[in-house]
């Protein structure tokens, strides 16, 4: 992980966003990556996203686990909190995060291996409380930071670049995600920045658990001819089944969309996301029917990318919890520790 600031070089004519910050106030330290990793994209549409939505850097929390993929927190939004926590137990941190202060914007960055193996329980609990969060999955299939072996998302039948066979079944986070109950599920490709940017600003403003999964190819171990997550693989079957807009709150809405084409989804604060459908057999409002869909094109090869699910009704963990308004740091300590009679109060519930 670097700790590196990046030059501040002032180029004069850069464009500043409402708090009067450029793209370049919400950068980190430098990345020490592999060239031409899907890894260092997906940073810079996280920092494209934030700059766009106007959120104060300090307003937000960056929190990761293990791996490679772990590792990018510190090379965006070097102003901002961040953890990085032991392998598979980000959604812990990012639970206590949230829970004492609601005001704070939670960004979680976890890999497949990550998430998938040792961190599947969390990453299940996670979604079943429905956190206010946004949580990255930057999934390359294999193990990065220990030379290449194959992650929990690999498919069947890819290879590794020493010549290796998978022949276990990958666990698909998006269809984990459908069937658990998230109330926001895509997928974006690191390689197509123009759909990754709006789809990082709709989960970020989501109210509940936003998850993204990033397919990120590993240039060192994994994007070669015969594996499923290369450039080259995901380039071929890339299968955009939604289109997203992103619209801030108080802004018009000029574009024309076709009755039945396209459904304006009211967020939480105000702004809308605007799906609009490029396959006209997907539904994007039936659960079921997402997920069947997205198994039908994965038997068929096909990786299907955009916003495939959202659900704006569901309550999330601090409504369900009727957490404090207030963030924990700033309370009374009298009311956040009410003395000896009134914990015996609550002992009585349990006798």
């Amino acid at each position: 992980m670097s700790y590196i600031s990046k030059p501040k070089i002032d180029h004069g004519g850069l464009r500043k966003n409402k708090l009067g910050l450029t793209i370049q106030d919400y950068e980190g330290g430098m990345s020490t990556l592999c060239a031409g990793c899907g890894h260092d994209s997906i940073t810079a549409a996280i920092c494209q996203a934030f700059f766009e939505l106007d959120i104060p850097p300090h307003r937000v929390a960056k929190l990761s686990g293990i791996g490679c993929s772990s590792k990018t927190p510190a090379y965006f939004l070097g102003q901002s909190h961040g953890f990085n926590s032991v392998h598979g137990r980000m959604p812990s941190v990012a639970t206590g995060t949230s829970a004492a202060n609601r005001q704070i914007n939670v960004i979680g960055v976890s890999g497949d291996g990550d998430s998938l193996s040792i961190g599947l329980g969390q990453f299940a609990h996670a979604m079943r409380r429905n956190i206010n969060m946004t949580y990255l999955i930057e999934n390359n299939g294999v193990y990065g930071l220990t030379k290449g072996q194959f992650s929990a998302s690999a498919d069947i039948g890819s290879k590794l670049k020493k010549g290796e066979l998978n022949e276990q079944p990958p666990i698909d986070p998006v269809q984990m995600a459908l069937s658990q109950g998230a109330t926001f599920v895509a997928r974006g490709f690191s390689g197509d920045k123009k759909q990754l940017v709006p789809l990082l600003k709709a989960a970020i403003k989501h109210n509940g658990f936003g998850l993204i999964d990033i397919l990120s190819p590993c240039v060192t171990f994994n994007d070669h001819e015969d594996s499923t997550k290369s450039y080259a693989h995901t380039r071929e079957f890339f299968h955009p089944a939604v289109h997203l807009d992103y619209i801030p709150p108080a802004k018009e809405i000029k574009t024309a969309y076709d009755q039945g084409e396209a459904m304006p989804i009211e967020m939480h604060d105000g702004s809308r996301v605007v799906l609009r459908k490029l396959d006209k057999g997907y539904n994007f409002e039936n659960r079921g029917q997402a997920l069947d869909y997205v198994r039908a094109k994965h038997r068929d090869g096909e990786i299907v990318t955009g916003l495939l699910y959202i659900d704006e009704s569901e309550p999330d963990m601090h409504t369900i919890n009727a957490t404090s308004d207030t963030p924990l740091s700033e309370l009374e300590f009298k009311r956040l520790c009410p003395g000896s009679s009134a914990l015996k109060e609550i002992q009585k519930r349990f006798i």
